[in-house]
């Protein structure tokens, strides 16, 4: 009767053990995921993504159970997982030393707090933040006067050989960003390194040629008009208002139906502006914060149907913005009680 007491319980412990490693080496696709975001966030790529899972494109949909990593054979005595460092907490409040690629959004959803909130702990009048920069990112035990942010720090020099740079990527990196540090541009960054499109991956390397040392990264400047030769805002506008009353459609990207993301991605792409089909997120990442918005920037909110950046739209001026919302593509007020609780912020694409 021991034996088989043992036995039941020595394979109970290795079912839940091989239930764990199963758990850990899958990946439930949630809304707003794309190939990109679930490499970056289990510390791969997108190819080797597609290769466990055998896809031939980069679609995915909500509820897709993906692999992640290798199956192996897991150790019944596994030890305990080493604790987190924490962000130190003092009597003047937590902090957060703001590191290269970060964004106030980001911050705020990572320590759960507001956007507003942040900002006014902070003594922010805008979105603009720089690697180095110290945040509060909870409110003051007692009254204590606001800490002067440090300069930033140059980034650290990469290897260097035959007049060239080689750069690993980090979190939170994009082309764009690696370009304002190396004083050089995506265009550039993609001919050196054979890239078809702007997607980078976590400890990726890049040549850069005849860099030197990559200075602390300014604040973006906006780019000229009509980047590309066949991009024209005016353009943009007549198409995404042509689509008025067109359908929501989970995932849609066409004249059929539309979600948030692929209406920007398919009216864009009518006006010429070569861009990918990415989430809402991914869009987030490849634009930075306008304080003066022009008709043809991006409208972003946060907390709509779920925590983080979550919708996205196209200003009109005016106080208004067209986008695709559960009623279909509609025209609305920024001053709506609901959209103007859930702005984020305008902003405006890198490069088009």
């Amino acid at each position: 009767m021991k034996k088989a007491l043992v036995s039941v319980a020595a394979t109970a412990v290795l079912s839940s053990s091989f239930a764990s490693i199963a758990s850990a080496n899958t990946y439930k696709v949630e809304s707003g995921d794309s190939l990109w975001s679930i490499a970056r966030k289990h510390d791969t790529t997108v190819s080797t993504l597609k290769s466990l899972n055998q896809l031939q494109s980069e679609v995915i949909y909500p509820n897709q159970v993906l692999k992640v990593a290798k199956s192996s054979v897991p150790s019944v005595n596994t030890p305990a997982p080493a604790k987190q460092k924490e962000e130190p907490v003092t009597s003047a409040g937590q902090t957060y030393t703001v590191k290269s690629g970060d964004t106030l959004g980001a911050i705020a959803n990572q320590y759960s707090i507001s956007l507003s909130d942040l900002m006014a702990w902070n003594g922010l009048s805008n979105h603009l933040i720089y690697p180095g920069q110290v945040l509060k990112v909870s409110k003051n035990r007692a009254a204590t006067a606001t800490p002067v942010p440090t300069a930033p720090a140059a980034p650290p020099k990469q290897s260097s050989e035959n007049g060239s740079t080689t750069y690993t990527v980090k979190s939170g990196d994009t082309l764009s960003y690696i370009g304002a540090q190396f004083g050089v541009t995506v265009q550039q960054l993609k001919s050196w390194n054979g890239l078809k499109n702007d997607m980078i991956y976590v400890g990726q390397k890049l040549s850069i040629q005849g860099a030197s040392t990559p200075t602390a990264p300014q604040a973006p400047e906006a780019p000229p008009e009509n980047v590309s030769s066949s991009f024209n805002v005016d353009t943009l506008l007549k198409e995404a208002k042509s689509h008025l009353g067109t359908p929501y459609v989970w995932g849609g990207s066409t004249a059929g139906g539309f979600d948030c993301s692929g209406y920007i991605y398919y009216v864009y792409k009518q006006a010429g502006a070569p861009i990918q089909r990415l989430s809402s997120g991914g869009y987030y990442n490849r634009s930075y914060y306008v304080n003066n918005p022009q008709p043809g920037d991006l409208v972003f909110f946060e907390n709509t149907y779920k925590k983080g950046i979550s919708h996205l739209g196209i200003y009109l001026g005016n106080d208004q913005f067209i986008h695709a919302g559960d009623n279909g593509v509609q025209i609305t007020s920024l001053s709506n009680s609901y959209w103007k609780s859930k702005f984020d912020g305008f902003k405006r694409f890198y490069e088009l």
